[in-house]
């Protein structure tokens, strides 16, 4: 991801090098009007706007960055108490259970980057395991089996009731779900 990422913004630096000047009528050359920034979806999701952050009193975080842990961490819960998929992550919930929010916390951390970078976050980068392994038990231990489409959809389920909650609009959570739906080759795996 990161290296199609590269390759993407080195195509797009080289394509305004080479385009960043056109003549006039006389041929001499005239320097393009500045681009119009395109906005992100971390842009509609808050952007770079520093806010305080309620779960760290006293610190600031991005609105954007916010605005995707807010969604992660509600979509954690509701899959927490989803039978339907909760029995993929044993560990993590007898972490929990037992007081211990260490992997919550590294869960939450590790998916609130994975969507600021997949939805344009400059500030960010992601650092986790690619889709692949993350959803391999043989390769992420804290997995507990392979998901089938079935799963997967019933996770796209639960990010929409997560993002709901949240009161994240409808219009976000269908651009946020076309996001998620990219990884579904990598993640369904049985």
């Amino acid at each position: 991801m990161k290296k199609l990422a590269l390759s993407l913004l080195t195509i797009a630096i080289a394509g305004v090098a080479f385009t960043s000047c056109k003549k006039d009528d006389n041929d001499n050359k005239m320097p393009d009007p500045k681009p119009v920034a395109q906005m992100t979806l971390y842009d509609s999701l808050g952007g770079t706007q520093m806010v305080n952050d309620p779960s760290n009193p006293g610190q600031m975080i991005e609105k954007g960055r916010l605005g995707i842990r807010s969604v992660v961490d509600s979509t954690i819960f509701v899959i927490a108490a989803d039978p339907k998929l909760n029995g993929f992550f044993p560990v993590l919930l007898s972490e929990v259970t037992a007081g211990n929010l260490s992997g919550f916390q590294a869960l939450s951390k590790n998916l609130t980057d994975f969507f600021c970078v997949a939805t344009g976050a400059k500030n960010f980068t992601y650092t986790g395991l690619n889709m692949v392994d993350a959803h391999d038990p043989a390769k992420n231990p804290r997995m507990n089996g392979k998901a089938s489409s079935a799963d997967f959809d019933q996770f796209v389920a639960d990010l929409v009731i997560g993002a709901k909650k949240v009161g994240l609009s409808d219009q976000l959570i269908g651009q946020v779900g076309a996001v998620v739906a990219t990884t579904k080759p990598q993640v369904v795996q049985k």
